[in-house]
């Protein structure tokens, strides 16, 4: 199942590299704005497909794409892949360091992000294995909100 999310987002991440155009001229400060809505739409609104292929094509390469996975807990436990889950909750927490809103409130909003993805994974699940999963999600949740910076 994992490979098949991945190949999916590979085709997306080519589909937008072949579509995408970036303005000549824009100013530093219309840019850096452009940035950070970038950054919410990638991290709120967009599928996690979507955010995967941005990812993976680094697009745009201003954008901190970095991330250690799941730090120090499994990417992967059991039947559930939370890999992608931590790789946008890194994005999250990277680009709104470099961007100067780190508050705590956006870390909040950011964490409490990370949470819904971890049910979403979650949900594909049967009911028994969708109730371990959330509970071990909610593990992850405490854990960055404990320890997370």
């Amino acid at each position: 199942m994992q490979t098949m999310r991945y190949v999916a987002a590979l085709c997306f991440a080519l589909l937008i590299t072949c579509n995408t155009s970036y303005p000549l001229h824009t100013s530093v400060t219309s840019r850096q704005d452009d940035l950070k809505d970038l950054t919410d739409e990638l991290l709120y609104d967009a599928s996690m497909m979507d955010f995967q292929a941005r990812r993976w094509a680094k697009l745009p390469p201003e954008l901190n794409w970095e991330s250690n996975g799941c730090t120090d807990s499994p990417d992967e436990l059991l039947e559930w892949d939370f890999l992608m889950s931590c790789e946008r909750h890194d994005f999250g927490y990277r680009n709104y360091k470099e961007q100067g809103r780190f508050t705590d409130e956006n870390r909040k909003r950011v964490d409490d992000n990370f949470l819904e993805d971890l049910y979403s994974e979650c949900s594909v699940y049967g009911t028994v294995s969708e109730l371990l999963c959330k509970g071990v999600a909610d593990v992850y949740y405490h854990s960055v909100r404990a320890f997370g910076d």
